[in-house]
């Protein structure tokens, strides 16, 4: 997409927006190679909630210096760049603490191929801004057409994480749209080495858990664009399901490390 395209789009988005802006909450988006349809992404972000961040994760298909384009219009939009491809959850952290320097309290994560509902940004934000000590995690709504091996797949991840919480109520571990408390999560990433590429969303809630940090549900619709509709996945079914396995039993070591602790704290609560 020409770049003066990219920049009538954004100028045309944000007159008709009604973007809420916020100095605590922000919306941070890690991209590697998503093709065009990260702009679409970035734009439908920006038209409901400011600021908007994207960290472009070592991308090699342009979208960086388009992004870039967009950001130089719009001074609500930053764009961050990576000069390798580190991983998604990398990416989250690099953002995460530059957030926080800047005095951000809480970031939305979404992915940048256009999964993902940017309409529902507000009414994350609002309900992390009504319980800020809580993550707020989507829990995805299928279409028909959404691939069977990807919907059935994650009920093993996600049969796991409940495990591994003791059933904290974690409604999906996968669901990469939700709302962190910037703090927890930084502190739980520094203090391991793990977590930074496919691992970080599911290893992310666990470890929030372990800490304390109470999930909150919302529905919320997933999409998996087709290749024809500009849909790019960089899902490795072998690779990433290792990693996957590696990453669970970690996690139940963890869990039996914890057992005594977590069985007490779920007998006590209110």
């Amino acid at each position: 997409m020409p770049h003066k395209l990219l920049r009538a789009g954004l100028r045309a988005s944000l007159m008709s927006s009604d973007a809420n802006v916020s100095a605590s909450h922000l919306v941070l988006i890690p991209s590697y190679n998503p093709g065009a349809q990260v702009y679409d992404t970035v734009r439908a972000a920006r038209a409901r909630w400011a600021p908007v961040w994207v960290v472009v994760d070592g991308s090699t298909d342009g979208t960086a210096e388009g992004l870039q384009e967009m950001a130089a219009n719009d001074p609500q939009l930053k764009v961050l760049v990576l000069p390798r491809n580190q991983g998604k959850g990398a990416a989250v952290l690099h953002g995460l603490d530059l957030a926080a320097q800047a005095g951000f309290t809480h970031a939305l994560t979404m992915d940048s191929d256009g999964q993902h509902p940017a309409g529902l940004i507000p009414d994350f934000m609002a309900a992390s801004q009504r319980e800020p000590a809580a993550m707020v995690l989507g829990k995805p709504v299928f279409d028909a057409d959404a691939p069977a091996l990807r919907v059935e797949g994650r009920k093993v991840s996600n049969g796991w994480a409940n495990l591994e919480t003791l059933w904290a109520g974690i409604g999906d571990s996968l669901y990469g749209f939700r709302v962190y408390p910037i703090d927890p999560l930084r502190r739980v990433m520094r203090g391991q080495r793990w977590m930074r590429r496919f691992d970080f969303d599911p290893e992310a809630v666990v470890r929030l858990c372990w800490r304390g940090v109470r999930p909150v549900n919302l529905p919320a619709p997933v999409k998996y664009l087709r290749a024809d509709e500009g849909g790019v996945s960089h899902f490795n079914y072998l690779r990433d399901n290792t990693l996957l396995t590696w990453m669970h039993l970690r996690l139940m070591l963890g869990f039996a490390l914890r057992f005594p602790v977590l069985l007490y704290k779920r007998l006590n609560q209110p």
